[in-house]
Formats: structure tokens, sequence, C-alpha cells
């Protein structure tokens, strides 16, 4: 009994701790998710130091290039704090503790997760003054030649993505593009790190002595460059380092420099750097911000993902292959087939042919059907009806064709305007020939005729002359011509189609001279066309009265032609749509000819209008500004 009773609050204890534990693991467990989301969800911090400032090309570039990468790669949200070094920038830096102290105060509490740092002088003072403020936190360097690593201060979270210059094969690459290169002038600041690529540059261009003539301007003033660039030698070229501070000791803005020295230099201007490329410089091998920044992206984010970055190696990333600006290549004569094999060639302006090839097609078509017809009108004049009958069969051919040829206003107008001089032409030759079937012809109304098919030809040779210069995007021949005997050869040209339909054909022009800018063949086919559908609109008419009346006056400073006919007038519903392309109240409308006649008018500056007179038909009045 006693050992019964003494084990059995042994047992209780056992139990008691063994369910204490199960429910700690069921706690743990049920919290686990929630503690890895929130793990998840918060963002990381990343402190980005910049060398020569924010806004400082080409790292600027590497920045921006970099923030679009994590956007794209990263899976976390990414608290990205940016700050300038500055002092690199200057010949006689400062003091860095003051912004020792300010980082230090600014990350006490709260340490980035990840120092990344964006060319050699923010890379060697993260280096520098590693204990003093970030001892535990992993140190990215990128955009900075592998040159200019300190390798020596590296530790075990510090892993560099670095970039290679290679000036043999730059060099190279300029001697391949303008071969009779015999100077080179290098653009380049005074600073410290200026100064020692200035000795590396001469180091590396050695081979090249017997080849060409080495020019420095690490000594002068920007302005005494600018003055030297603009009146270089032939046979010169500008290669572009960098001018963060020049010779006399002012700081310039890389990208700011470089388009001043474009705007007066006299010589094409190479560079290695991408950031500058697309803008003021020729081109040749450079480095990909993109190629670097998606490594160095890839190197953040093993690094977030716990992979430690002392065991992390980037191998040196080289020029990329070449690129050229084709528009500089265009100003200096550069031809594509001496640059490098695998070269590629951006901001190609297209020629007129790859910019307009469709268009040029359809244009070259629309000419060569042009011919076709009116060769056949020629061909089969004796089978011709009426001129206006003609003009709207043609038309609609003419319409079709420009549904195809992206022309459909040219080409209609150029059967509106063919077709009138070729009707004449025909109907004064079938007169001729009635003539001289008499026993006595009539020689002075003989020679009268030859004369009006004298001009009907040359009025049709103008036609084509101008409609062909219309239609390669020529202006209008614009001239001073007077309105009263334009608008009365029309009327003289349908008097008879008028007559023979029974048609009263009246015209009253203003009594003093009336002077405008214009083309008066295309003016005249405006009138034409409207006298065309008031005869039409006549033949709608069986009884009462059927008058056409076309009046010239001046409306303040506009002169005005109305043409008006006792037809059944315009439907009110059609009177906003009747100028409209393609709108017909005709049977066999093709809905052009107050469209093209719009289009003349509105090229005149003048303006067209219809509507229904108060005594019953329609009115069209067209406004020309009165020529000064």
């Amino acid at each position: 009994m006693s050992g019964r009773i003494a084990t059995a609050p042994i047992k209780s204890s056992w139990l008691i701790v063994v369910a204490r534990f199960s429910l700690c693991l069921l706690v743990w467990a049920a919290l686990l998710p929630a503690a890895l989301a929130a793990d998840h969800n918060e963002p990381k911090r990343l402190l980005l130091l910049h060398s020569f400032g924010r806004d400082f090309r080409p790292w600027s570039e590497y920045a921006r290039s970099i923030k679009a990468e994590f956007e794209q790669q990263s899976a976390f949200p990414l608290d990205i704090q940016e700050h300038a070094l500055l002092t690199a920038r200057f010949n006689n830096p400062g003091p860095e503790e003051p912004f020792v102290d300010y980082l230090r105060s600014l990350y006490r509490t709260s340490p980035p997760d990840m120092v990344m740092t964006l060319g050699a002088p923010a890379a060697r003072f993260v280096q520098k003054y590693r204990e003093q403020l970030f001892p535990d936190t992993p140190l990215v360097m990128t955009a900075v030649e592998e040159r200019q690593v300190n390798r020596a201060a590296m530790a075990k979270n510090d892993v560099v993505v670095p970039v290679r210059n290679d000036f043999g094969a730059f060099f190279g690459s300029i001697l391949q593009v303008l071969p009779e290169t015999r100077t080179i002038a290098v653009v380049i600041g005074a600073s410290p790190i200026e100064r020692f690529w200035h000795n590396e540059l001469k180091r590396e261009v050695k081979p090249f002595e017997n080849r060409f003539e080495l020019i420095w301007y690490s000594d002068l003033s920007f302005e005494e460059i600018l003055k030297r660039a603009s009146a270089l030698p032939p046979h010169t070229v500008l290669f572009w380092q960098l001018m963060s501070v020049d010779g006399a000791g002012v700081v310039h803005e890389g990208d700011l420099a470089l388009r001043r020295l474009h705007a007066v230099a006299n010589a094409p201007i190479f560079s290695y750097q991408e950031a500058f490329f697309g803008r003021e410089t020729v081109g040749g091998p450079m480095h990909s911000i993109s190629e670097s920044s998606k490594a160095t992206v890839s190197v953040a984010l093993r690094i977030f993902a716990g992979e430690r970055p002392g065991d992390i190696k980037i191998e040196p990333i080289g020029f990329a292959a070449p690129r050229y600006d084709w528009r500089e290549m265009q100003r200096w004569g550069i031809s594509e087939s001496d640059l490098p094999t695998g070269s590629e060639v951006l901001f190609r302006e297209q020629g007129l042919w790859e910019r307009y090839r469709w268009q040029m097609a359809m244009i070259a078509a629309a000419f060569l059907v042009q011919g076709g017809l009116i060769s056949g009108l020629l061909h089969e004049r004796r089978r011709r009806r009426l001129a206006d009958v003609e003009s709207r069969q043609r038309l609609a051919e003419l319409a079709h064709l420009s549904r195809y040829a992206a022309a459909g206003e040219m080409t209609t107008s150029i059967a509106h305007e063919l077709n009138q001089p070729l009707g004449a032409i025909l109907t004064n030759a079938e007169t001729a020939e009635l003539m001289l079937k008499s026993a006595s012809p009539n020689l002075d109304e003989l020679r009268a005729i030859l004369a009006d098919i004298r001009r009907d030809d040359h009025r049709a040779s103008e036609v084509i002359r101008r409609l062909r210069s219309m239609l390669k995007k020529t202006p209008f021949e614009l001239r001073y011509i007077e309105l009263n005997d334009t608008v009365g050869d029309v009327i003289g040209f349908v008097a008879d189609v008028a007559n023979g339909r029974g048609v009263v054909l009246n015209y009253v022009p203003v009594t003093a001279e009336l002077y405008v800018r214009g083309d008066p063949i295309h003016l005249q086919q405006v009138v034409l066309n409207l006298i065309v559908n008031a005869l039409d609109a006549m033949s709608e008419i069986q009884a009462g009265k059927r008058d056409i009346s076309v009046t010239t006056n001046v409306s303040g400073a506009w002169a005005e032609i109305r043409i008006a006919d006792t037809g059944g007038g315009i439907a009110m519903d059609d009177l906003n749509s009747i100028f409209n392309p393609f709108f017909t109240t005709k049977p066999q409308g093709m809905g052009m000819g107050l469209a093209i006649a719009r289009t003349i008018v509105e090229a005149h500056h003048g303006t067209i209008s219809a509507e229904n007179a108060p005594s019953g038909g329609a009115l069209f009045k067209i406004k020309l500004p009165i020529a000064r």
C-alpha cells in the first residue's frame, strides 16, 4: 500500500508537465504562421549610398535601374533609403566625421538590413567606418571598377559586383570606326578619382602611341575645354571619361557638362558609359547598366534569403556588345560597314519609303490608274454620254479605287476636273464635224470651236499637273484671281446644258471687280458641282418655275457666291450631313461631290453652307476672303 501511495503523486506531476508542454506546442504551432507572415510582410531596409550625388550620371542611372529590378524580382516589400557622400566631388573634401555622426544617429536604434554602395568612393567610405556605423550589416558594392575595389578591407559580410574597363578595346573600336583618327582629346576632371583614371588611361593606351596623339584636358577649366573643343583639327575625336571637378576646381554635373560640350564640339564624342548614350555620344563598347543591375539585385536577394555574402563571388562585368547612335553616325559620316562585328545601331530614323511604304505604293497605284483612265477616256470619247453623266460615272469608279489608295477626295477630284474639259472637247469636236459636213461651213465658228478645244486641252493639262502636285502634298497654287470672271467661265460652260434641260440659268455678278487669292480651276470645280446638283434638282420638277440663280457680292471682308434653285429644297434632317463624305440623296450618287467642294473651299480659308431659301429651293453660299 505504501509503494502505491508514493508513486501516484509522481505520475500525476509527470502528466501535468506533459500536458503543459503539449499546450505550448499547440500555441507555438498556431502562432508560427502568423509570425512568419508578419516577418515576410516586414519590409527590408536597404541603405543606398551614392558616391557623387543622387542625380549624378552615370551612377544615378545604376540606382534607377537597381530600384526597378527590385520591384520586379523582390517577393517582399523593400524600404530603400538613399544618401549621398558628396565629398568625392571635391578636390579638397572636408571632414567626413559629421556625415558619419549623422548616419550613426539616424540608424542607431534600427540599422539597415543591407548597405549598398554606388561607385568606389562610397564603398571605401563604408569600409573605412564600418565598425562605427554597420559592423554586422551586409555590404554590397556595385557600379565600381575592379581596380578601385579595396579587397584588403573586405570583411566576411562584404560582396562586390565589379565592372571592368577595357580601354584598349575601346580605343581600338574608335580606330576601326574612324580609321583616319590622328588625335584623341581626353575630357577628364581633376578630382582624386579622375586623377586615378588619368594615370590608368595613360598606362593602357601606350600600345597606341604610334597610332594617334593624346591630348589631356584634366588641368583645364571647363570653359577652356569648351573653347578648344570648338576648334579641333580634322581627324580628331573627343573621349568623354568623367567631369566632376575641372582643373579650376569647379564642380560639374556629368550630363550637363556633356550637353554643353556636345553643343560646341566640332568632333565626335565617344564614351563607354551607357548613361550618356542616346544623347551626345557616338557609342562603342559600353557597360550595360541593365546587366550590372540584374547581377546586383540577384546578389542582394541571395543575401536576404540567408546566403553568406563572403561566399558569393561575382566575376567582373566587361563591356557589352558595341552600340552606336545612328543620328551621330550620320552627323559625322560614319559608315555602318566600318562598325565592329556584332554592333547594334539604335535611333535609326526611317526613310521616306520605310515610313510611308503603303501610302506611296497606293499613290503610285493611283497614278497608274489615272493613266489608264485617261487613255480609256480618249479611246472611247465617241461613246461618251454628256459631260455631267460621264463625270458621275468616273467619280464612282475613282471613289471605289480611292478606298484602296487612301486618297479618296484627291482621286475623285481628278475625275471631276478632267471630265469637264474632256467632255467639252468631245462636244466641240462633234459640232465641228457636223459643220464641216455642211455645204458652206462657217469658218469663224470653226475657229472659235478650235480655240475652245485648245483652251480645254490646256485646262486638262493644268488639272493633271496641279493634281499631281496635290498628291505629292504640295500646296494649292494660289494667286490673285477676279472672281466674277472665274464664275462666269463656269456659267458659259453649262449654259447650253441648262437650256437643253429647260432650266433658266441666271448669273448676276457684282458690279465692281472682286479679287480673291485662290486656284481658279479648283474654285470653278466647286461652282460647277453646285450648278450640276441644282440641274439635277430641277429634273424632279415636272411643272412650275425652273430657275437657277448665281450671284456674286461683297459681305464685309468676304467675297460671296450664292447658288439658288427653285427645286424641292433639302430635307431638314439632311442639312447637317449634306457635306459629309459618302452622304447622298441621289440613287446613283457617291456622296463625294459636296465633300470635295468643302475641302477645296476650306483650303482657300473660306466656308461653304447650305440652307433652304424662304421662297423654296436650296441655297448654297460660298465665302472667300477678299484679297487686299
